[in-house]
């Protein structure tokens, strides 16, 4: 898939697995009556559907939907976004810490006052507070030589204060009602999905993608490196800033609404350096498609191969973990016969 053809095949991907996402569940609606939901606003037609089928579409459905979508397309570009600047495949967005900076915020909002508004807002600050911290330890606004290996540092740092503070606060709470509720948070999900917490995601992570896609040929001359990239006149120390404040904003905000849910950033990207290549035009546009469709299909999933639902974070680290396994195992045959 060369050109646009890529953009237009994920597009068409995209739309196929809302529709399956609007459908299937515990409680089936026809595909023809999901279309119809979804159009009636703008052409009213003669239900065929009754008013719980439109209520299950538009209030539960539609929300979860756009939500995961929105989440998959802000991780997968956050990670192709590091991967340029870190020159490095494996750079995901927890490798700089603000996940763990953003569950232990939200952690503490569920300790001390309760999960919802409180825990989105802590896990929101936490991010932003991670993320500064991370540039603060690296130098500031001064990154000098060898900066991208201080940031590395920086975010093991963040981190593992993160992970430490998140396992004392579980220590410390109440066994019987806040530890159930920091677990299952931690574990990452959609199924407090709702049009608040798709506004409160939308915002922050649409606006990050844009800039990531706004700096996506910039990008591309700093994968193949920053000597390269300083003759063509980008401002390396700038673009890097700028990336890694929308990539943070995008972790945190994922974090805030949903929990932990990795690997999309890691995973996507790979498929499709592999599938169509990295063409520069293209690449960051096909990665935002295919990370929506990609989250959208396996929140899906969470929701319906078992009676209990399956927590999003741990099937996307079941799924992303040999997924990767088999794309490390490609590529490192390629280089063998290369």
């Amino acid at each position: 898939m060369q050109g646009a053809t890529g953009p237009c095949v994920f597009m068409a991907v995209l739309v196929v697995s809302l529709g399956f996402a609007l459908s299937v569940g515990r409680f089936n609606i026809p595909l023809d009556a999901v279309v119809g939901i979804v159009l009636d606003p703008l052409m009213p037609s003669a239900h065929s559907w009754s008013t719980t089928e439109a209520h299950v579409v538009w209030g539960v459905r539609i929300p979860r939907a756009l939500l995961g979508g929105t989440i998959g397309a802000g991780l997968a570009v956050a990670g192709a976004a590091l991967q340029s600047i870190f020159r490095n495949p494996l750079a995901d967005t927890q490798i700089l810490g603000v996940s763990s900076g953003a569950a232990f915020g939200g952690v503490l909002g569920i300790i001390f006052f309760s999960t919802g508004w409180p825990a989105m807002a802590g896990a929101f600050l936490g991010g932003l507070a991670a993320l500064a911290s991370i540039f603060w330890l690296a130098g500031g606004q001064r990154p000098q030589q060898g900066g991208t290996v201080m940031l590395v540092l920086a975010g093991l740092v963040v981190s593992a204060v993160g992970s430490a503070g998140i396992a004392l606060l579980k220590y410390a709470a109440d066994p019987d009602n806040q530890l159930p509720a920091v677990v299952f948070w931690l574990l990452g999900s959609l199924a407090a999905a709702d049009n608040e917490r798709l506004w409160i995601a939308l915002v922050p992570i649409g606006v990050s993608t844009v800039t990531i896609l706004g700096l996506r040929f910039h990008l591309s001359a700093l994968a193949v490196g920053e000597e390269d990239a300083n003759r063509l006149g980008i401002p390396v120390r700038t673009l890097k800033i700028l990336a890694l404040l929308a990539t943070g904003m995008i972790t945190a905000a994922s974090v805030a609404v949903s929990g932990i849910i990795g690997w999309v950033g890691l995973v996507v990207p790979h498929l499709i350096r592999l599938s169509i290549g990295s063409n520069y035009r293209w690449f960051f546009l096909n990665t935002l498609l295919a990370g929506a469709s990609y989250l959208i299909i396996v929140d899906t999933a969470a929701r319906t191969l078992v009676a209990a639902e399956i927590p999003l974070g741990a099937l996307t680290s079941l799924l992303g973990a040999p997924i990767f396994a088999i794309l490390l195992r490609r590529l490192a045959r390629e280089r063998a016969h290369g």
